[in-house]
Parts: C-alpha cells; structure tokens; sequence
C-alpha cells in the first residue's frame, strides 16, 4: 500500500512530517513509516502554491498574441493548465509520486483555494481517478496533525469546492485577458502608453477608493453655527451644546430672541441628571480581517504585511489557521484555551480574572463554524522572545483577544445633563469608569484606542439646581469624508455594495461579505499598489492620476460596480452547493466581454480631457517642434505625444554609450544646454566630455575649452 499526502508547500509537508514516527527526508518528499495512520508507506511531498498555472492565450492561437481590438474577446474553447517552468523539478517528483499511488490525502490549506491546488496538480498529473482523502484541520500542532490523520474526510465531498474555485480562476483569467487588453488599446490610442490591467475584484475595489476620493475633491465646506453654554455650578463648571446646528448666523440668532435672552450671562437650571451603569463586553475574536484592520491602527501594518505575519505565527503553530473569516470557536477550542489560560498569561505579563469560565454564544458556536474557526492561540505557548516585533505584536493580540472572553466586564457611568436656559436646552454627556474589566488587558497594546475614547468626567450636580450659563456663538465647518487609511480598505471590500438598491444583490454581498475573500483581499490591495493605481502616504490611500483615467474608463460599466461580482459569487456558490454548472457560468462571463467589447470604445470619448492632462504630467515638457505635444519617455527614446498627428519629433536616450537624464533631456528641448557631460565614447571607444544642445531637431557636441 503507496499513500502519498499532498501538501501545499515545503513547510506545510515538513510540520506533517513531525507528527509521525520513522520518518525520512527525500529530494522533494518525505518518506514514512508510521502503522498507526498508514497501511504501508506513506510519501509526504508538495507544490509550492500553484505547481500548474493556465496557460497565455498564444498557447491556444498564435494571433492571440499580438494586442488587437480585433482578435477580442479571447475565449477558449476549453481551459489548458501547463507546469510552471521555475516548478517542473517538484512537479516531476509529485507526478511520479501520484501516479504510483494506491491512496492520495488531499492536505492543501483546507479552503477553496487549497483545493484547486491540490485538484489541479493531481488532474495534470494524470491521478485523479485515484481514491482520495482529505486532510481537514485549523492547526499545524502535532495532536492537532494527528487527530486530523485519524479522522480524515471523504475526498469526493469536496469536489464541488474545487469546481466553485476552478470556475472562480477561469472567470478572472478572462477578465483579465481581455478587459486588461481592451482598455489598454484604447487608452494606447489615445496616446497613452503602459498597461492598463483589469480585474474583475481588483478594478471595482479601486472604484469604490476613487468614488471617496472623488468625494473629498468635489467637496465644498459650507459654515455652520452652534450655542455653546458654560455652565457654572457651586461644584465647578463644563461646557454644553444645544443640539441644533444652524447654517446663518441670522437664524442663530432668532432662536435665542424668539425665547428672550441673549449672549453672555444667562440663569439656568439643571433640568436633567440621569446616571446609568454601562456594561460592555469584549471584542469578538479575531477573523483575519478584523486583525487586520486592528493591526493597521495600532502598527500601521499594511494587510498584506498582517497575513504574512500570522502566516508565519501559523507554521510556527502558535496560532490557528489565519485565513478565516469567522469569529465564533466551537466547544473543544474552547476547552483547551481554558486549560492553557495560566500559561498564555504567564507568557504575556498579565494577570486575569476569571468571571465567564463557561462558554458564551457571543464567541462558542459551532453552528457558525463551518470551514475554519476564529484565530486563536494553540496549546503551544511561546517565548516573546523568539518572536520579531511584528510576530510579538500580532501574536499578543490574538492572545489577548482570545483571554478578554474570560474577563470581567468593563464597567462605567456614564452621566447625561440637560441644562435649562429659559427653554433653551443644553447637552452634555459625561462618562466615569467603574470597573476596567477586560479591557485592563490592553493597557498598553490599545493605549492609543482608549485615548480617543476619552470623555468629559463631569461635577456633581443634582436636578433643580440653579446655574449661570454663559452663551457664546461658535462657528464651525463642515467636514469632507476622510480618506481612506490601508487598513480600511478591507472593511470597504468586505461592506461593498451597501448603497446597491438591488436586495438580491445586496444579501449576496453581504452573505459572501463583499469583494473578495478573507484570503484574497490583502494581495488585491497590493496587486493595486503594484499596478501604480494607488499611492499609500503615511498609511492614507489615494488614487494615482493612472487609477483615475482606468476608473473614469470604466464608469458605468459593471466593472465599475461591486455588482458583477455579487451574480457572479453568488452563482459560483450554487457551483459548490451542486447546484450549478461551470458551462453555464461560463457562458455567462462570455456574454459579458462580449458587450463589453462593442460598448468600451464609446465610452472613451468622454476621457479626452483627463487624457491631456495625464499626457501632460507624464511629460518632461512642451514638444519644441509642433508645440502642442508633450516630450514622454517611449522607453529607448523620449518623443512627442502628437507622434499620431504627424509629429516625428524625437531624442535619443543614449548618445555614445551614455545615457541622457530627464533632467538633461529637459534643458534640451527648452532650447538650453546640457551640463558637462563627462564620460563619452567615441567610435574609435576614445572617452571624452561635452555639453549638449539642440539645433534644428538635432543634438550636437559643444566641447569644453581646455586651458
């Protein structure tokens, strides 16, 4: 008997390999022999993610290589896969592996993804009539390994999974093909050059960033007023409001003459003083997503640096699966962090009282565990130490979110007053803390959280006491929306399409949680920053003048809307419930590129004038031969963006071996002269110095005087 277990990549294979007995160490495998699991040996190997990738549209035609409007859309009659090439070493050694085998265990990250991975290697490998398991766990411990082995899955129930995610990775590669391509000709048309790629996630998410920025530059701030009353008692004093804003001073100031008082020095009574014991619970635990966008607002930690992070936490099996998208953990998690709460406060310095020791539904429930449970901390405890900065700081929050479901309940008063001035009311809300509870748990992880949470104590004061109130005018401003920070860039792909009027739609997207999955959402952001349609300064997103002209591109389109996505997830799910089929969906996809390629080209008539000015900021300057077009780096020379229209203008980038900087190029087509430019060499390969300038279109030598 041969099984061979399928990891995803070499760390994943090797923590397998620790959980069992007699094990040895191959090229590109492990070999095992352990009778309490296995019938015979068993070979450890794997992929390195995706060892098979689709192959590029030239594989399938050869005219499907050249960019042309006219060979769109590219659809192929069936999907190919090929080896990729820096991977056919292990991808030989896999295949030998599974062909020879009598039994595989499917043991790929247990999600989606890792099934297409795993599917996609043994169908390319010529295995997938073979019997199959599958390996089905949220921890890489060794009880945790082994468990899993004694109790694996029936291969087959997870088929369908694979046919959702496979369906999912042929929809995006024809998005990309052939919406990357479509705009990027027409943009090129229009005298822009670069790549324009397209997504069907990546380009809706970068939408929904450019309608906020759009947003705070369309913005016009219009002034406001409000009456500010201080009121001073025998115990001491603080400020209130009336709780209308007016937009003019004039109807400011009919408020108070309608009731009979005036600026300044006012009698008042304390009409209100109602006292309430507020109790609040912990946060929920931690999905990825809310880790994510914690870490982001303590840290600064971009996404993707997060699940890197808690990758690396994971394989070092300190924490459970970290691509999970719920908050709830079932019974048995629960009992082992209960057992193990001594030694996580040990290894984080904190003390904790113990006041929920049974489960509460707001964090144990299995019934809303299905793939994956919340990121939480495994039975293996730790030295701080061992850690980077980065690991230290995410593994303390799982840690300490997970310990905050034990503690106390924080506790604080909170104290509402309405102040009475001749029927002119004025609201304070003032807050005193009680009890810490959980929350002393984060004194110093979530320092800066508690300082924003900060709220007036107030003075004692009781009702029906008499005050004097002195009522001022104070203007105010009303603010733009504020940008969006990179960590909260998860929470607007998770919360898209929440101003969608569709009810359908909109209960797809929120039963899917928006665009992209919790795997997923931190590679889009980079693959947008990548692409250069977003710029992250000092941990605030904007949209690149490159970003703006794909989305304006796009406006209107379903590309533009988180829509497209929300019928398409939500008729992939119906591929993984077997209720659906990928043929049909397919053909889905291709009606829709191909009205998208008939109705693009005229919607770019619209974008003439953001063109211009992209045109003129990508420029080095005015062209000084037609003077209407702008000097650009064409990439082995500098040119004129009016080359369609008739103008040949041009400079070299390399003039005797030597490079010609945009600054140089600048002072050039000004009609100046370069600095001394030392370095030259002739054709006899003589070095020698000189000034450039430019004279009739051509570049010529000015050579230093020699004393």
């Amino acid at each position: 008997m041969k099984t061979v277990v399928l990891a995803e990549k070499p760390s994943q294979g090797a923590a397998y390999a620790e959980a069992f007995q007699k094990t040895k160490r191959e090229d590109g495998y492990f070999l095992v022999e352990d009778s309490r699991f296995f019938n015979g040996l068993a070979y450890i190997t794997w992929g390195f993610g995706h060892l098979v990738e689709l192959i590029p549209p030239e594989a399938y035609k050869e005219e499907w290589k050249s960019w042309s409007l006219q060979n769109l859309p590219i659809l192929p009659a069936s999907f190919q896969f090929q080896v990729a090439k820096d991977k056919q070493k292990q991808f030989q050694i896999v295949k030998k592996l599974l062909k020879e085998a009598n039994e595989i265990i499917v043991a790929t990250d247990c999600d989606r993804e890792g099934e297409n991975i795993a599917q996609s290697i043994i169908q390319m490998a010529g295995a997938s009539h073979k019997p199959k398991k599958r390996l089905w766990i949220n921890s890489l411990e060794v009880d945790e390994i082994q468990k899993g082995f004694k109790n694996l899955k029936e291969g087959n129930v997870y088929l369908p999974l694979y046919r959702e995610a496979q369906s999912r990775q042929f929809s995006d590669w024809l998005v990309g093909m052939n919406a990357s391509r479509l705009y990027t000709l027409l943009l090129r048309d229009k005298g822009l050059n670069g790549v324009f790629s397209v997504g069907r996630v990546q380009t809706p998410t970068l939408y929904l960033i450019y309608k906020r920025q759009r947003e705070i530059e369309q913005f016009k701030p219009q002034p406001f007023y409000e009456w500010i009353g201080n009121v001073h008692i025998n115990t001491g004093s603080f400020e209130a409001k009336h709780r209308k804003q007016f937009f003019s001073k004039q109807e400011a100031y009919s408020t108070l003459e309608t009731i009979g008082i005036k600026e300044g020095k006012n009698e008042g009574v304390v009409q209100k003083v109602e006292r309430s014991l507020k109790k609040t619970k912990s946060p929920k635990l931690h999905s990825l997503s809310t880790l994510q966008g914690k870490a982001n607002k303590l840290w600064k930690y971009s996404p993707s640096d997060v699940l890197k992070i808690a990758q690396s936490l994971y394989e070092k099996k300190l924490i459970s699966y970290p691509r999970t998208d719920t908050h709830y953990i079932t019974e048995n998690e629960f009992v082992y962090i209960k057992e193990n709460i001594t030694n996580y406060s040990s290894a984080l310095g904190v003390e904790i009282d113990m006041a929920f020791p049974e489960p509460q539904k707001r964090f144990v429930d299995g019934g809303k565990v299905q793939e994956h449970y919340a990121l939480v901390p495994t039975k293996q405890v730790t030295d701080l130490n061992g850690l980077t900065e980065k690991e230290q700081n995410i593994y303390k929050e799982i840690v300490l979110t997970t310990l905050a479901m034990f503690a106390p309940l924080y506790e604080y008063e909170e104290t509402k007053v309405e102040v009475d001035v001749n029927g002119l009311l004025f609201e304070k809300t003032g807050k005193v803390e009680k009890s810490k509870g959980w929350k002393s748990l984060f004194d110093t992880q979530n320092k800066s959280e508690d300082e924003e949470e900060k709220v007036a104590v107030l003075p004692a004061m009781t009702e029906g006491e008499l005050c004097s109130v002195h009522v001022s005018l104070k203007e105010g401003t009303t603010q733009a929306p504020k940008p969006y920070t990179e960590g909260q860039l998860i929470q607007v792909m998770k919360q898209a399409g929440k101003d969608i009027e569709d009810e359908e739609v909109k209960d797809t997207l929120k039963r899917t949680e928006g665009i992209g999955t919790e795997a997923t959402r931190a590679s889009i952001i980079e693959t947008l920053k990548a692409q250069r349609y977003l710029e992250v300064k000092r941990n605030i997103v904007s949209v690149t003048q490159k970003g703006k002209i794909l989305c304006q591109a796009v406006e209107g389109t379903m590309l533009s809307s988180p829509e497209m996505t929300a019928n398409w997830e939500q008729y992939l799910y119906k591929i993984g419930q077997e209720e659906g089929s990928q043929s049909e969906f397919l053909r889905r996809v291709e009606r829709f590129l191909r009205s998208l390629t008939e109705e693009a080209p005229q919607q770019m008539i619209q974008l003439d004038q953001l063109v211009e000015k992209a045109k003129q900021e990508a420029g080095i300057g005015g062209c000084p031969k037609c003077g209407k077009g702008y000097i650009q780096d064409k990439g082995k020379f500098y040119g004129c963006s009016g080359y369609r229209k008739g103008c040949t203008f041009t400079l070299p980038k390399v003039i005797c071996s030597k490079s010609i900087s945009v600054s140089n190029a600048q002072k050039l087509i000004k009609g100046g002269k370069t600095a001394l430019i030392k370095g030259f060499k002739s054709k006899q390969n003589k070095s020698f110095d000189a000034y450039l300038y430019l004279e009739n279109e051509r570049v010529l030598f000015e050579f230093p005087n020699k004393k």
